[in-house]
């Protein structure tokens, strides 16, 4: 058996008292100390926001991975650990699985084993069917906006911008003008790899047709 704790803040300063760095290990130290356990190690996420799932924060991808059958992990609360219900009830049930327990302080259980177990799973299979609708229009919302404003939301750059300060998308004089004669060509009949090609020959930006007809097809 290892004991390990886990940490989290969003940012390197935050102070709130409930959540403060410092007030989650004192929580976490003292429960090893009333069980007489001996903590091997404590996985500390700095600056990591908590909307990421925990395997994906390099923590709780060390965390995750160093876990052996009958392991022990100790966190203060349950929103330092987890982002959502649905990523709790993943979590939780591979420890089951695999035979580790999740202290959660704030909710003084062992979430992953023991008599709250089946408690706290049946309440967050609820809530986790009730979020998954509003969580997914939250994120269409917030994806709408960073449209409006301009900002780059992920997965490929736009053909023609280039990614400024704060996130935000800026022309790419040369990409602009390749893109302009993108959308003549095709208009013109142009097909997507002769297109690509002419664009490659003349203007030395390397470019696939599948990436032409993304490019020629959007509106930003």
């Amino acid at each position: 058996m290892i004991v390990y704790g886990y940490a989290r803040v969003s940012t390197e300063r935050q102070t709130d008292e409930s959540v403060s760095l410092e007030e989650q290990l004192r929580r976490i130290e003292g429960r090893a100390r009333e069980r007489r356990w001996q903590i091997a190690e404590v996985f500390i996420e700095r600056g990591v926001s908590g909307t990421i799932p925990l395997g994906n924060r390099p923590a709780g991808a060390r965390l995750l991975a160093a876990l052996q059958p009958a392991d022990i992990v100790i966190a203060a609360k349950f929103d330092r650990m987890f982002r959502s219900a649905s990523n709790a009830l993943d979590v939780i049930c591979d420890f089951q699985r695999r035979r580790v327990s999740l202290w959660l302080l704030d909710l003084d259980a062992n979430v992953a084993g023991g008599r709250m177990a089946k408690a706290v799973l049946t309440i967050l299979v609820a809530v986790a069917e009730a979020e998954r609708q509003p969580f997914g229009e939250r994120i269409r919302d917030a994806k709408r906006n960073q449209r409006r404003s301009g900002q780059y939301i992920g997965g490929d750059r736009p053909f023609g911008w280039r990614i400024g300060e704060n996130g935000v998308l800026v022309e790419d004089e040369a990409e602009q003008r390749a893109l302009v004669e993108m959308r003549n060509l095709r208009s013109a009949g142009g097909s997507y790899r002769a297109i690509a090609e002419h664009i490659r020959k003349v203007h030395g930006l390397q470019i696939s047709h599948m990436a032409v007809k993304r490019a020629v097809g959007r509106s930003v």
